[in-house]
């Protein structure tokens, strides 16, 4: 279940979501600022994000908690640069998203909305409402957009 909460002082608003594969041998939770829906949800137009489906928000890694070494338990596929890990499980397959650990000074993942539990409403999901796309093509930053 997300907690979202408004911080007192004008502190940023966030929200916890609980995710992890479809089996559930991996699990961990995400923190967003601002929460979802307000949160921007982005559409990569690279072959892997394009073909697995994803539509990425990209917390630091220090806001993602790895329940039970869920990290450690992640399958990994690398193509084209062979930098960042395509995270899998690799019991049921279920794709959870991308690590930037060597791509990007800041350590940062890219986790799809797709990958938390549905049980929290699907709020995750509805963060597309704010979806936008950005070309893998002109840069290797995700936060640099295009309409």
């Amino acid at each position: 279940m997300s907690s979202d909460q408004q911080k007192a002082d004008g502190e940023k608003k966030s929200g916890t979501y609980e995710g992890g594969c479809h089996c559930g041998y991996i699990k961990f939770s995400v923190t967003l600022s601002p929460p979802l829906p307000e949160h921007k949800v982005l559409n990569c137009n690279c072959s892997s994000c394009s073909h697995f489906g994803y539509l990425l928000v990209y917390p630091k890694a220090t806001d993602v908690v790895w329940h039970n070494n869920g990290r450690e338990r992640c399958a990994s596929y690398r193509f084209n640069t062979k930098q960042k890990d395509q995270m899998f499980c690799p019991k049921c397959g279920a794709s959870l998203g991308i690590d930037f650990e060597k791509w990007w000074p800041d350590h940062t993942y890219g986790i799809s909305v797709s990958t938390p539990h549905r049980k929290q409403g699907g709020e995750m999901a509805r963060g597309s409402e704010r979806l936008e796309k950005w070309s893998a093509e002109k840069t290797s930053n995700p936060l640099w957009l295009t309409g």
